[in-house]
């Protein structure tokens, strides 16, 4: 790995532990081993470093969204995405960054974190438009309002868990929001009754 490869890790990493705010130069030339010269080089500010070392989260957390595009069963891989193993107590590399107010107050840093969860967005609409059509889940259900509520339950559980320092919280709310998809499978009309034969 080169010099700019691991400077962009490093920061990458401890942007992801720490925050924009809270991670300085100097941690990150501490952590990587590179020297001030070589960061320079490549990073001259603070802020270049950040931007790079986002644009790799977001390389990071795309492919595994895109499992909701692939082959098969639309509502299987809505469960396999859901039940992914994830570090809940680390939270998501993306997703964190918003609650870091220099992200937030930042377009240029501000931007690959929402591009990130407009392109998870476009998938998750995707993949309920499958299970939809389907017949997998009902056709009353609005796929973008869904995705919202997909997304805002994995980051809301990595909130959740975080507080509590303890996973539990994260895997509960994915296992209860796979409870919610499966209640709205379409149900099958009801057959007639010897009774209702007989009035006919």
């Amino acid at each position: 790995m080169d010099s700019r490869q691991l400077l962009v890790e490093t920061m990458s990493e401890l942007m992801w532990e720490r925050g924009y705010a809270d991670t300085s130069p100097r941690d990150v030339r501490e952590r990587s081993g590179v020297g001030q010269g070589s960061m320079y080089h490549h990073f001259p500010t603070k802020r270049d470093l950040a931007v790079a070392a986002l644009e790799r989260n977001v390389a990071d957390l795309l492919p595994a969204a895109s499992e909701l595009d692939g082959p098969g069963d639309p509502m299987a891989r809505i469960e396999a995405y859901l039940l992914r193993p994830r570090d809940a107590l680390k939270g998501c590399k993306v997703g964190r960054m918003t609650q870091d107010p220099q992200v937030r107050e930042d377009p240029v840093l501000l931007a690959p974190v929402g591009r990130a969860f407009a392109q998870v967005h476009v998938s998750w609409v995707r993949v309920l438009r499958d299970a939809i059509a389907a017949g997998e889940l009902r056709a009353d259900l609005d796929p973008e309002r869904l995705a919202y509520t997909l997304m805002a339950v994995l980051q809301g559980g990595y909130v959740l868990a975080i507080a509590q320092q303890d996973p539990g919280p994260f895997d509960d709310a994915r296992a209860g929001v796979l409870d919610l998809l499966r209640a709205a499978v379409p149900q099958p009309p009801a057959s007639s009754t010897p009774k209702d034969k007989q009035r006919k």
